[in-house]
């Protein structure tokens, strides 16, 4: 098959070839879920067009990307979810890879249905939401508050921890509007900021007015648990929170939230030995209390973070994209169009704050 692309050194487009001629390759997760069953109407070969001298510049077409972000509210639909992340020019390549671009092209609006991913999501918009938000593009930014939106929704709907959307993200997000706001920084129309900071005021209303709903059953729960299993399951969390109200439930579980070899426990995951002696804090009776420590460390250094999935960035090609498991399972395929012999030895995952410094010019 001849090379089909805009870079002569990349692999170009998958294609298949069918009765009525070739025809590109796509994944399409959404009928995935619908049906197990991996056929070629899953693909959409039936929906596809073949192939003409148009599609070839599909994503280089402006006209229709203005065009669809004008009279949609939707994320733009880019067919291939990956990017090459570029921040020089060569003699193929002209320009630079923007964060606003990457932000479009990735997916984020899928992403946060996945919990393994959710948080993920939510941490890189909070820091988003600090340091970057003024450099997004105008697509970008009614992408991101879109995105934001369908969180919003769906920890309303599933009831999956309101807290950490309410108290970080949309606090963060609602104090950098209002200083913006405030020096007139911000690009374009003052009203719809305006409005922008309204919604996310009324999203944090609703979010603290959210009630959690008992589980119906007669089940065992987690009070009637023996002591040592709920003292078990204190030592599995990492978010202090967490701890701290968990054991507001009953007297017992405030005296398993309160043990001093828990918060030790959560002391050493996060921060290290030498950060211990700089900031240590003894009791009346000379012993260290390690709640207090905890709480003053986080103040000075960033805690241990651990995602279930992030995005994964290729050494060899140096493209970044979302790794889904299910279609490296089926299909023996790396995420992203790779020329290397063995893709996944060349791939690193990408933290949060990582994803930020790599569209630092």
């Amino acid at each position: 098959m001849p090379f089909l692309g805009q870079d002569w050194r990349s692999p170009g487009w998958t294609w298949i070839k069918t009765e009525d001629g070739w025809k590109r390759w796509e994944f399409c997760g959404d009928d995935l879920e619908e049906n197990d069953n991996i056929n070629l109407q899953l693909l959409n070969l039936d929906d596809q067009e073949p192939y003409t001298p148009e599609n070839c510049a599909f994503s280089a077409n402006k006209t229709e990307k203005e065009e669809f972000n004008n009279v949609a509210k939707t994320q733009y639909f880019y067919r291939d979810k990956w990017i090459y992340v570029q921040k020089g020019s060569t003699r193929e390549r002209h320009g630079y890879c923007t964060l606003g671009e990457a932000f479009n092209r990735l997916d984020f609006s899928s992403a946060i249905q996945d919990i393994r991913k959710c948080n993920y999501v939510v941490r890189l918009l909070q820091l988003i939401a600090k340091s970057q938000l003024t450099s997004l593009s105008g697509a970008a930014q009614k992408n991101y508050f879109n995105v934001l939106e369908k969180i919003v929704k769906k920890v309303v709907k599933d009831q999956y921890n309101p807290r950490l959307i309410r108290e970080l993200l949309l606090h963060d997000l609602s104090a950098t509007l209002c200083m913006l706001l405030e020096r007139f920084i911000l690009v374009g129309n003052v009203n719809i900021w305006i409005c922008r900071l309204e919604a996310i005021l009324s999203w944090q209303e609703q979010l603290m007015s959210l009630q959690i709903n008992p589980q119906l059953g007669n089940g065992l729960n987690f009070c009637d648990m023996p002591l040592h299993m709920q003292n078990n399951i204190f030592h599995r969390f990492s978010d202090a929170w967490d701890i701290i109200n968990l054991g507001q439930l009953n007297k017992t579980l405030h005296v398993l939230s309160e043990d001093s070899h828990l918060w030790k426990t959560l002391c050493k995951y996060h921060f290290t030995e030498k950060m211990f002696h700089q900031h240590l804090i003894l009791t009346e009776n000379g012993l260290v209390d390690w709640k207090q420590m905890f709480f003053r460390l986080q103040k000075f250094y960033p805690k241990r973070e651990e995602y279930g999935d992030t995005l994964h960035l290729c050494r060899h090609c140096s493209i970044l994209f979302w790794k889904d498991c299910q279609l490296a399972l089926i299909f023996k395929d790396s995420g992203h169009p790779c020329t290397a012999n063995d893709p996944s030895s060349c791939l690193t995952p990408v933290s949060p704050q990582h994803f930020i410094d790599l569209f630092q010019f």
